[in-house]
């Protein structure tokens, strides 16, 4: 009987969460553990870091993993990368579920930057109206430029007060949609939008709202991952379980 130990905290992590529960497949859900109050799953949960590759291996052999999923967050480099080395330690067989990458529609005003610092460094000069729709973590980098007015969204309120001078935090979990986005950016004046190609269905209504305003988008890439077998559809990877876990998808 397997057992999947699936790495995840994204919608795409839910859904197929579901479908093996829906199976009777031996499964645990993994919480990076950065939100308080984490949806419920069908399968057995936990919350918390492995201690890097070291721990995630002895996680995988002392609990008889048979098959690694992750279905991180596309910017989770640094899991996402414990987990190829894990795996291969452990000769566990993995596979990503991943979401294809955002693209430009007509009427997008994109421009994109490798990574936060670049984000940054691109905000340099007049004052402007901004949403950092980064997370949490991420926005306190953006103190290096205090002449903006920024608009935050969290799924739960921060510890600690931002760093940034002129801020407006909104608590509000997801999904969201293209019309509510659009009145949040219209209620405060945003003339620009900060955000990762996280890419997918579940995050985009902020690029819709912002093409519908006319308002340019600061898009930051998706870091470097190791290859590793990838797909973008759940029942995919009950396929793989099921027939190809040596072989790819």
């Amino acid at each position: 009987m397997p057992h999947i130990l699936l790495l995840g905290g994204t919608t795409e992590a839910s859904a197929l969460a579901r479908l093996l529960a829906a199976r009777g497949i031996p499964a645990t859900l993994s919480f990076a553990g950065r939100t308080a109050h984490p949806k419920p799953q069908p399968i057995p949960t936990r919350s918390g870091g492995f201690g890097g590759v070291d721990g995630l291996a002895d996680w995988l052999v002392a609990h008889h993993v048979t098959h690694l999923v992750d279905a991180t967050h596309p910017f989770a480099a640094r899991i996402s990368a414990n987990a190829v080395h894990a795996a291969a330690r452990t000769a566990t067989p993995l596979i990503a579920l991943t979401r294809p990458p955002w693209t430009p529609a007509a009427g997008d005003d994109w421009r994109t930057v490798p990574d936060r610092d670049a984000a940054v460094a691109v905000l340099a000069g007049p004052p402007r109206r901004v949403m950092l729709a980064l997370g949490r973590m991420h926005v306190d980098a953006f103190a290096a430029q205090p002449q903006h007015d920024y608009l935050l969204r969290f799924v739960d309120p921060p510890a600690q007060p931002p760093r940034l001078p002129r801020h407006h935090i909104v608590i509000d979990r997801g999904p969201f949609d293209a019309a509510g986005d659009r009145r949040l950016m219209d209620r405060h004046g945003i003339d620009l939008l900060v955000c990762k190609n996280a890419g997918g269905s579940g995050a985009d209504a902020k690029l819709a709202a912002a093409r519908a305003r006319g308002c340019p988008v600061l898009l930051i890439d998706r870091p470097v991952l190791p290859i590793r077998p990838e797909t973008h559809d759940p029942q995919a990877v009950l396929d793989w379980i099921d027939h190809g876990a040596h072989r790819g998808v």
